[in-house]
């Protein structure tokens, strides 16, 4: 694992994962992605409400979301120096994630595995903005996903 993680857990009415699942779903990411460098990451896990308000504030989406992602920006100087490197901030929304792994027929923990992984990659700078990006981005998500036994959550069943 190289990859240190730091959770705040403001939704306790809602099955969160533990810190060692969001390691190892974090480690297979870095992994699938080929990244090795040694990395800080903070995962907040939130309610609706504030779900909604970051996605109106940041995206211009006035609903709650899944997950949200903020990469950290640092100049390329400063980036070789910082260890581990801060990568960034993923926010994700319990309730919106319970609702969808229901209306999906997804395990829950296998749906968190799948957003954080989706989360970390943006914070790689990985997007889905076109075909291509999002093939790509999908590939690496099935990826570190099979390495944790997680089927593949593109397949529609």
């Amino acid at each position: 694992m190289n990859a240190k993680v730091e959770i705040s857990n403001g939704c306790e009415n809602h099955w969160v994962p533990t810190q060692e699942q969001c390691e190892d779903w974090i480690g297979s990411g870095l992994q699938s992605a080929g990244k090795d460098r040694h990395c800080s990451i903070s995962l907040s896990f939130v309610n609706a409400e504030s779900s909604q308000s970051l996605n109106r504030d940041y995206r211009g989406k006035d609903s709650a979301t899944n997950v949200l992602s903020f990469p950290a920006q640092f100049p390329e100087a400063l980036q070789k120096q910082i260890e581990p490197f801060p990568l960034g901030d993923i926010v994700i929304c319990a309730e919106v994630v319970e609702r969808e792994a229901a209306e999906q027929a997804k395990t829950l923990a296998a749906h968190w595995a799948h957003l954080i992984v989706h989360g970390l990659l943006h914070l790689l700078e990985y997007e889905h903005d076109t075909d291509a990006s999002a093939r790509e981005m999908e590939s690496l998500e099935v990826n570190a996903l099979e390495r944790l036994g997680i089927p593949n959550p593109y397949l529609i069943v």
